[in-house]
């Protein structure tokens, strides 16, 4: 029990590192907080740091989850992954640098489960970037894939994905509210792929 309880604090503590803020401050001399949506996010870093820097932020973000949610493999422990994975993503939302105050959960989150079932990720990608490619808006496709996510996992044999899966979505949703305020408004910014 002490080897699961230390390696949840682990996964938290991973998951709370503010890798947009980091990169920002280091690389570029800015604090993301101070601009576009103030989101400690991939996307937001996307927008004010530009490619290089949210690619990064990404990889990173996405590696908070996948981490985690592998420590039963790699410690041989008889614990679902995506317990661990967990910690990471409420890390990631309500990191304890920053006061609690993160990101939105979709890329850790898409981690998570690429490291519990990389069958539901594959799955979960294809959908994201085909939404992301038809809407333009991430918030909208980041919405839309943490629902069909969970209703992904309800084609496998795996009560506690399909329960984490479904407390995932209604994190993001609740995350995004403003950008759904946005969105039915008609105000969301959309992004470009011509750059």
């Amino acid at each position: 029990m002490m080897t699961i309880a230390l390696l949840l604090a682990l996964s938290y503590l991973l998951g709370a590192i503010p890798t947009g803020l980091i990169v920002g401050q280091l690389l570029y001399k800015k604090d993301i907080r101070k601009f576009g949506s103030g989101n400690l996010g991939a996307t937001n870093t996307f927008r004010v740091l530009g490619k290089n820097a949210g690619i990064f932020v990404t990889i990173f973000d996405v590696a908070k989850g996948v981490l985690p949610a592998t420590f039963p493999l790699l410690f041989n422990l008889d614990v679902h992954g995506i317990w661990f994975g967990l910690a990471a993503i409420l890390g990631h939302v309500y990191p304890i640098y920053l006061k609690f105050k993160g990101g939105k959960a979709v890329a850790t989150s898409a981690g998570v489960i690429l490291g519990v079932n990389p069958i539901v990720f594959t799955i979960i990608a294809v959908i994201f970037f085909t939404l992301l490619f038809t809407t333009r808006m991430v918030s909208l496709t980041s919405i839309f894939t943490s629902i069909a996510n969970f209703i992904t996992t309800l084609f496998f044999d795996d009560i506690i994905l399909k329960v984490i899966s479904f407390a995932l979505m209604v994190l993001i949703v609740y995350r995004h509210k403003s950008n759904i305020a946005r969105i039915l408004n008609g105000t969301e910014p959309k992004i470009s792929f011509k750059k």
